[in-house]
């Protein structure tokens, strides 16, 4: 049986070159790892804000509207995670789901009053900020020679 018990220097391994490569390719989309759990949580809070702010009821169709927004803007934080290398293309996405967040209270909801108008907001304002620093640092890995 042989002992594997001794850990010596890596720098002597016959492949650490292929190994170092390897992994630079496994982490070469991963700039901006630590976006992905805020993206993720904003999507499951604006999915469940209506229920948050108390809004079932006096507006139903922007209670859809950001359900549906928040699973949409999770599911782009799951690809963010799963293949950052494709999806941060999609960083620009994420910018336009913001902004629609915002206006939408005017649009989607009838008469929305405040609390409605600041959830929105803060919600389309949090999305496009985060959506902008994955397109900023994307845009940024992708011109590296």
């Amino acid at each position: 049986m042989a002992n594997v018990s001794h850990r010596g220097d890596m720098t002597t391994h016959p492949d650490v070159s292929e190994m170092r490569e390897r992994y630079a390719r496994m982490l070469g989309g991963r700039d901006v790892a630590l976006v992905d759990g805020p993206v993720f949580l904003l999507g499951i809070y604006c999915a469940a804000s209506p229920w948050i702010v108390h809004y079932t009821t006096s507006q139903p169709a922007l209670v859809t509207h950001n359900l549906i927004m928040g699973i949409a803007i999770g599911l782009l934080a799951l690809g963010f995670t799963r293949a950052p290398e494709r999806m941060y293309g999609l960083s620009w996405a994420m910018c336009a789901l913001g902004i629609w967040m915002i206006i939408a209270p005017w649009i989607v909801g009838s008469s929305p009053d405040r609390g409605v108008i600041i959830n929105n907001v803060v919600i389309g304002a949090l999305a496009l900020a985060l959506g902008l620093i994955c397109a900023g640092t994307a845009a940024r890995s992708t011109s590296k020679p």
